[in-house]
């Protein structure tokens, strides 16, 4: 198996980088709903003229801040050879899986995720003992096909889309 420089990100020579990106904003919409709600709560008991709401204000304040941290925690790359999650902050690789080693590529998404337009891949490995779970991944369809594209001539892939509510 192919790795990179664990602290620093960089790709092997001969590898090079197709698309990175990381989870979608779209990913945390219930945490800005969250944050929202006790935004919108601390601003109706400040203007009743009740104490505390400078409390729900600054937990709104802090929702925001970790649905930042949250979207930023990993990052997701698809190389010429693998695919890779990496802890966004430090780049430190979390999991790979080499290309070559896909044997299915499911999208598992529910009615919420598909109407946003979210999804998350699925990959198993030709022994069945590993996955790999891509959260969050903007247009996962168009991922999925980039992923096969890159699949080894006369390598077949089992594919399918999977929905949850």
């Amino acid at each position: 198996m192919v790795k990179s420089d664990d602290m620093t990100g960089r790709l092997p020579v001969g590898e090079t980088e197709r698309w990175s990106a990381y989870p979608s904003w779209r990913q945390f919409t219930w945490l800005y709903f969250l944050s929202l709600m006790s935004g919108f709560r601390g601003w109706l008991i400040l203007r009743l003229g009740v104490s505390g709401g400078e409390g729900w204000i600054a937990g709104a304040a802090i929702l925001l801040v970790c649905a930042a941290i949250l979207r930023h925690w990993d990052q997701y790359s698809l190389t010429s050879q693998r695919v890779i999650m990496r802890n966004g902050y430090t780049g430190r690789e979390i999991q790979a899986m080499a290309i070559s080693d896909i044997r299915e590529v499911t999208i598992m998404q529910g009615p919420l995720a598909q109407f946003m337009g979210i999804g998350t891949l699925v990959l198993q490995s030709m022994s069945g003992d590993r996955l790999l779970s891509l959260r969050g991944v903007s247009d996962p369809e168009v991922i999925k096909t980039r992923i096969e594209a890159l699949m080894p001539k006369g390598h077949s892939v089992l594919t399918h889309q999977a929905t949850s509510l």
